[in-house]
C-alpha cells in the first residue's frame, strides 16, 4: 500500500505543477481540460467532455449517487506588471487533488459509482449553473466540494468540514434624464442628482441586523468635459453582500423599491441587470457529519476545525440552489494560503494536497456507503 501511496502523492504533484505552469482563464480551459482527460484515460477511466469545457468521470459501479466537484479555471490579473492568466485561486491545487482522489476511489471496492466533474469556469460564477443544464448532477444524492484557505481562516494541516460563503450579487445601471444648459437647471433632468438620490437610498435600505449584509454603489460615471452642462446620462455598478440568500432578498426588495421611488420623483428612467450572481452557502448537515467523520480518519480528530463563516463567494453553491433536495458541503483546506487568496503572488503549502485528495476519496466512499444502506 505504501508504493500505491507514494505514486499518488507523485502524480497528486505532477499535475499541480503542470497545471499551475499552463493556467488558462474561464471557457478557454481547452488545454486543460485535455490534459485532464489524458490522465483520466492513462488510469483506465472513460472521462465524458462537457460543453465548452470541462468533464466528468465515474468510477465504480451502476449510476453514480455521490460526487466530488473541483475547478478548473485561472484568474486574468497584473502579476509583476504583465496582465496573464495566474492560478491564485488555487484551482490548479484542487485539479490536483481531484485526480488524486480518482486514483484513491479506484483502489476501493465499491457497490456505489463515485463521479468527479471537473467544473469549468467558476470565477465567472456561470461554471456551476452550466454543470447543472447538461444533467451532471440529475442522480447525485451527495456533492462535496474543495477550496483551499487563507492562513488567517485555517493554520496549515487543520481542514474544517464546512464553508458557509455568502451571496453576492454585481448590478449594472444606466440613468437616462435630460440634458440641457447648467444656467436652465428647470428645463432638465440631472443624471448625477439622481444618482446621489440612489446612494442615499441605498443607505435607508434596512435588513435582518443579525446577518452581515451590505449594498452598495461602487462605480458611478456622468457628465463631460464641459462643466455648464447638465448631463442626462450616467452608469453605476452597485456590489451587494449577504450572508445568506433570505437575507440578499431583503436588499433586492429595498434596491428595487428605492429605484422605483427615485424615478418617480425625478422623472427619470433607471435601467439595471445583474452582471454576476453568486448564491450564499446552503450546506447539508449529514453531509458535513461525514466529511469531518473523513477528516477524522485522515489527519485525526486534532486537526479538524469547526466549520468556516467567510464573507467571499463560491459558485459551488449554485449546485445546492439549482436542486435544494442535493446533500452538499464543501472541505476547507488548511494549507497556508499567503498572503491570500487572489493575490498575484499567492502560494500555499502542496503537501497538504495529498491529503485534500485522501479525504474527498474517504467522504466519497463513506457517503457511497450511505446511500447503499
Amino acid at each position: 500500500m505504501e508504493q500505491v501511496i507514494t505514486k499518488i502523492q507523485q502524480k497528486v504533484m505532477e499535475v499541480y505543477q503542470h497545471i499551475h505552469a499552463n493556467p488558462e482563464i474561464s471557457w478557454q480551459e481547452q488545454q486543460t481540460t485535455k490534459y485532464i482527460e489524458q490522465q483520466l484515460i492513462a488510469l483506465g477511466l472513460a472521462p465524458q467532455l462537457l460543453t465548452p469545457t470541462g468533464l466528468y468521470v465515474d468510477i465504480g459501479v451502476g449510476t453514480p449517487q455521490v460526487g466530488i466537484r473541483v475547478d478548473l479555471d485561472a484568474l486574468w490579473q497584473e502579476v509583476d506588471g504583465v496582465f496573464q492568466a495566474n492560478h491564485s485561486c488555487g484551482h490548479d491545487g484542487h485539479i490536483a487533488m481531484g485526480i488524486g482522489a480518482a486514483m484513491y476511489v479506484q483502489q476501493q471496492n465499491l457497490q456505489q459509482a463515485i463521479r468527479i466533474i471537473f467544473q469549468p469556469a467558476e470565477e465567472k460564477a456561470q461554471g456551476a449553473k452550466a454543470v447543472v443544464a447538461q444533467g451532471v448532477i440529475d442522480h447525485l444524492q451527495f456533492l462535496f466540494g474543495i477550496h483551499v484557505r487563507p492562513i488567517k481562516e485555517l493554520s496549515d494541516g487543520q481542514h474544517a468540514p464546512a464553508i458557509y460563503h455568502g451571496a453576492a450579487k454585481l448590478i449594472q445601471g444606466t440613468i437616462t434624464g435630460i440634458e440641457t444648459h447648467g444656467a436652465r437647471p428647470e428645463l432638465g433632468i440631472n443624471a448625477i442628482e439622481v444618482g446621489a438620490a440612489i446612494i442615499e437610498g441605498l443607505q435607508k435600505i434596512w435588513a435582518d441586523p443579525n446577518v452581515s449584509s451590505s449594498i452598495k454603489v461602487t462605480q458611478f460615471q456622468g457628465g463631460g468635459s464641459s462643466t455648464n452642462i447638465i448631463p442626462g446620462q450616467a452608469t453605476f455598478s452597485i456590489d451587494a453582500r449577504a450572508q445568506t440568500n433570505e437575507v440578499m432578498e431583503q436588499l433586492m426588495e429595498g434596491l428595487t423599491r428605492v429605484l422605483r421611488g427615485v424615478e418617480a420623483i425625478y422623472q427619470a428612467k433607471i435601467i439595471t441587470n445583474v452582471s454576476a450572481e453568486i448564491v450564499a452557502a446552503q450546506v447539508d448537515e449529514l453531509a458535513t457529519q461525514l466529511l469531518t467523520t473523513a477528516i477524522h480518519t485522515i489527519v485525526g480528530q486534532e486537526n479538524c476545525a469547526p466549520s468556516i463563516v467567510s464573507p467571499g463567494g463560491e459558485d459551488f453553491h449554485f449546485y445546492t440552489y439549482e436542486c435544494p433536495s442535493l446533500k452538499a458541503t464543501m472541505l476547507g483546506l488548511g494549507c497556508a494560503v499567503t498572503p491570500g487568496l487572489h493575490h498575484p503572488n499567492m502560494t500555499f503549502n502542496t503537501e497538504r494536497l495529498h491529503e485534500g485528495a485522501q479525504i474527498l476519496a474517504e467522504v466519497a466512499c463513506l457517503a457511497a456507503m450511505e446511500v447503499e444502506s
